[in-house]
């Protein structure tokens, strides 16, 4: 297994830490990083949270997940990779990954590693340095149709935010950044762990769960 990016090396005033709620998987995301930090208020993405047990920490009073959206080669694992995990709402979802060793959301992917970024979860990101010290204000607000009450969206800022994201993408395909990653093998382009597929039932009972439970 490889991890992208730089050389694996411990957390440094440029490096932003990464680590699971009990410590088994730790690494960093080096830093400056171009970036985007969006809040989601998507159901899928508050059925991830009760599907890990973790609604109360991850969703905020109106169901939105603090999402940093990093290239891949940004992400460094230094120890405890044997502890990802990764699930999928449906065959065709988006790679939901954390870590099994205590359920903490990791961050979230697209099936294909050419499309190499990843929306990382505050919860593995810690409160030291802050978010907005290392990747700035949220620029966007996704999905507010499903927020809980009625949440302020900019057009403008999920226009703009989702240039940040495509120019990202592009240029890691232009110059091969995208082959730099920690969750896909390199030569087959497949996750580097089975995702679990939840089931049509499995779906329904997480969408009847509420925001707090």
């Amino acid at each position: 297994m490889h991890s992208g990016g730089s050389p694996n090396t411990a957390a440094s005033p440029m490096n932003h830490p990464l680590q699971c709620r009990c410590g088994n998987l730790q690494g960093h995301v080096v830093l400056p990083s171009p970036s985007n930090r969006v809040v989601c208020y998507c159901r899928d993405c508050q059925a991830f949270a009760r599907f890990l047990g973790r609604a109360d920490n991850t969703l905020d009073s109106q169901g939105g997940s603090d999402v940093i959206q990093v290239l891949q080669a940004r992400l460094i694992f230094t120890r405890g990779t044997d502890s990802l995990a990764c699930m999928r709402l449906s065959d065709k979802g988006l790679l939901r990954w954390y870590a099994r060793c205590c359920n903490t959301p990791i961050g979230n992917t697209v099936a294909n590693p050419r499309i190499s970024f990843i929306g990382l979860l505050h919860d593995c990101l810690g409160a030291e340095p802050s978010l907005s010290a290392s990747f700035g204000p949220v620029s966007m607000r996704s999905f507010t149709g499903s927020a809980t009450t009625k949440v302020a969206s900019s057009k403008v800022g999920f226009f703009l935010g989702v240039l940040r994201i495509a120019a990202m993408v592009i240029r890691a395909r232009i110059d091969g950044g995208y082959r730099r990653t920690p969750l896909f093998d390199g030569a087959t382009g497949t996750p580097i762990v089975e995702p679990r597929v939840l089931t049509a039932e499995e779906r329904r009972k997480l969408s009847s769960l509420t925001i707090n439970s």
